[in-house]
């Protein structure tokens, strides 16, 4: 076990401070564009196993990134270091690697000033959570897991960060960032339960719900029955949603669409999922993680990316965008999938209203087998159930499957209102619950 205490670190990089370092930069260069980038971050982690604490660790990390361009000629150099003697150095580096470096025909220089919104990036209560506050949560979790004699695994994490970006066009932007998540895996022999949040507010983490969903799952799963492979009516909970159309959103880059070689190739503005989906940008939403401008310097922006069920935007980079004309570049950092209509059922209804079904928690390696229809396979985890007659009867063996998002998704038969989902390659998204027909379990897994 390792531990530190909780002491006095030096102050975020602010926005004035911000300011006199990116002065400094642009004074001391001599390219025709000049781009600073800082990104400075005190995080702290709290990682429990097998009902024990075993690190709570804080950790400071700071960094100052130049861009310096020669006409089409550039190069970056970084420091953590942020007295003027090594900026300076950093400068200097950054112009004999642009002299070096051959000509990029895709190099833009930096953008012009910008408007950005203010969305909800920063919480008090997450930038003065310390290792007390994370071991509250983390023992909240052991001793619970303690009480059904149940082992539990996990991290609680807070952080909060200043990030900047400027540039010698005048573009200037500096804004605060808090993060906090709560992770927990819970073991009853050979069975797991998992329960995972993140949210700008340290607060809003709902630990004692989410250890008691994944001690639940645990405990349903120490009898496990093994059914065939086949298709199935699924109930996908939040996560397993997120996890394929975690996989969706990060093909829809213009440049593959453009070559031919993306799944949705000719499909701009084209149904690609049920009409009943919509897939919106939400920065200002105060339950997902959004930011006011991305590391060019752009701002965010609110935007529809699927509209009724039609694919309406692609991702962009500068280059690709203004080659196409494209003034206002979308962005995809608060992902929020819904459907259409109102009173729509919670996720137990979904359960009571199937006569037969494969439950699924989460699914994990998912993978592409083939991009041009965007078939993935993946596996089930943390708790994989067969409902019948509107109840969980019994947990079942993992599957492995092989499906498309865009077949599953044309095959909804209900779904909820859009809740919290956590992946590993997506991040936070909310999107719904779904009961989709006939989805491809294609084996039974060893597990």
């Amino acid at each position: 076990m390792s531990a530190t205490g909780h002491k006095t670190w030096p102050k975020l990089t602010n926005r004035d401070e911000f300011r006199f370092l990116a002065d400094l930069v642009l004074k001391h260069s001599t390219g025709d564009h000049t781009l600073v980038s800082l990104h400075d971050q005190q995080s702290g982690t709290t990682r429990f196993a097998n009902n024990q604490i075993v690190q709570n660790v804080d950790t400071r990390r700071g960094s100052l990134h130049v861009t310096v361009a020669f006409g089409l000629r550039h190069g970056t150099a970084g420091t953590t270091d942020f007295t003027a003697g090594a900026v300076q150095e950093t400068v200097a580096r950054a112009v004999q690697i642009a002299h070096l470096s051959p000509d990029d025909p895709e190099y833009l220089p930096p953008v012009e000033p910008q408007q950005y919104m203010t969305p909800p990036t920063t919480r008090a209560e997450t930038v003065i959570a310390g290792p007390a506050r994370r071991l509250e949560y983390a023992n909240e979790a052991i001793g619970q897991c303690r009480m059904e004699n149940l082992e539990a695994a996990g991290i609680v994490s807070s952080s909060v960060a200043t990030v900047g970006v400027a540039a010698s066009t005048g573009l200037f932007a500096h804004e605060e960032r808090t993060d906090a998540r709560y992770s927990l895996t819970v073991q009853a022999g050979e069975a797991t339960g998992w329960g995972a949040a993140a949210h700008r507010s340290i607060d809003h983490l709902r630990v004692q719900e989410r250890t008691l969903t994944a001690i639940e799952k645990a405990k349903r799963g120490l009898e496990v029955r093994e059914l065939p492979q086949g298709r199935y009516t699924v109930i996908l909970e939040p996560a397993a949603v997120a996890g394929l159309w975690s996989s969706l959103l990060w093909t829809l880059d213009a440049k593959s669409y453009e070559k031919g070689t993306s799944a949705f190739s000719s499909k701009l503005g084209q149904p690609i999922v049920d009409k009943r989906l919509t897939l919106r940008n939400l920065p200002a939403h105060e339950d997902l993680l959004g930011i006011g401008f991305t590391s060019d310097g752009l701002p965010t922006v609110a935007s529809d990316w699927i509209s009724e069920g039609r694919l309406t935007q692609l991702v962009y980079d500068r280059f690709t965008a203004k080659r196409r004309g494209i003034d206002t570049i979308p962005t995809l950092d608060a992902p929020f999938l819904s459907g259409g209509g109102s009173s729509l059922p919670t996720l137990q209804e979904l359960i009571k209203g199937t006569a037969r079904a494969i439950l699924v928690t989460n699914f994990w390696y998912i993978r592409t087998v083939n991009p041009t229809d965007l078939t993935l396979t993946g596996m089930t985890r943390d708790g994989t159930f067969l409902v019948e007659n509107g109840a969980i009867v019994s947990a079942v063996k993992n599957f492995r499957f092989h499906e498309s998002p865009l077949r599953v998704f044309n095959r909804i038969e209900a779904f909820t209102s859009p809740t919290e989902a956590i992946t590993s390659e997506t991040g936070k998204l909310l999107v719904p619950a779904m009961t989709l027909r006939d989805f491809n379990f294609s084996s039974v897994t060893r597990f």
